[in-house]
């Protein structure tokens, strides 16, 4: 058995997860991170020692980046204020005695879809969570993609329009989770949802072009929308890409929802 961590900006998710990705024991606690480095690093121990259990061999965490999975280290993640060059996986190895393995919270959701989810068997996975922001997860040959630094895969902030009026968080113009995530789509209305689709449309249309992916899982708040979004996406990815395989690529939306990172941090153990 493995504990699955899922840290972010609210709260703490954790869940004890077989290797058959069969989830049990789910709890969550808030992360006050708005009150500090100290005071959320002791709510990331409190959950985990909360949730141990004896069966339990590992432990799996996932947070949001920017982090380097590759050294264990959080750099210094926008929602959780102070988190600045943590070794976060060193200091949970040593607090608890067991191994630990770090990833980027769409990394670990995407390797949960590919190895147990709407992605099954499939060697090279696009994975979007398109929610409040958009985040990303590239899976090759069966394995996450981490590139030379640990931070490949930031796909919401790939630019669809360098001249766009609309500056992202990171500073960019254009960047598609500053056009078409889930808080753009509360600020416009879902009555203009036919832009919101172009310009996803567009975006994974590249990605089409760059890694030509045996399939594209899409999750998060946005794709909650249902078969009305998926319909557009897979009618509109064909016309912005150059390859002609593109109208065969399954576009489709994520089997895991709430306990996507619980599965996710558990699947990077089951990997290491």
């Amino acid at each position: 058995m493995l504990l699955g961590v899922d840290i972010g900006g609210t709260k703490i998710a954790t869940g004890l997860v077989n290797r058959s990705a069969e989830v049990f024991s789910v709890r969550s606690f808030p992360t006050l991170a708005n009150e500090g480095y100290s005071v959320s690093i002791e709510q990331v121990w409190r959950a985990i020692k909360q949730s141990l259990a004896p069966e339990v061999e590992a432990i799996g965490i996932c947070a949001p980046g920017p982090l380097n999975p590759k050294t264990g280290i959080v750099l210094n993640p926008p929602n959780l204020p102070g988190w600045r060059n943590v070794p976060l996986e060193k200091m949970a190895r040593e607090k608890f005695g067991l191994p630990v393995r770090l990833e980027n919270d769409c990394n670990a959701a995407g390797l949960a879809e590919a190895r147990f989810g709407a992605a099954k068997g499939c060697n090279s996975v696009f994975y979007a969570a398109i929610g409040t922001g958009i985040g990303s997860g590239i899976i090759l040959d069966g394995k996450i993609y981490h590139g030379k630094n640990g931070a490949a895969a930031e796909g919401g902030h790939v630019s669809i329009d360098y001249r766009s009026e609309t500056i992202c968080r990171c500073g960019s113009r254009g960047c598609i989770e500053a056009l078409a995530s889930g808080h753009v789509l509360e600020r416009i209305g879902a009555y203009d949802l036919n832009e919101i689709s172009m310009q996803l449309g567009a975006w994974l249309g590249s990605v089409v072009s760059l890694l030509d992916p045996d399939i594209i899982v899409i999750g998060g708040g946005v794709a909650q929308i249902g078969e009305p979004l998926f319909e557009k996406l897979r009618a509109i990815v064909p016309t912005r890409t150059v390859n002609p395989h593109a109208r065969e690529l399954p576009i489709v939306p994520a089997k895991f929802g709430a306990e996507a990172g619980i599965v996710g941090a558990a699947a990077v153990v089951m990997t290491a």
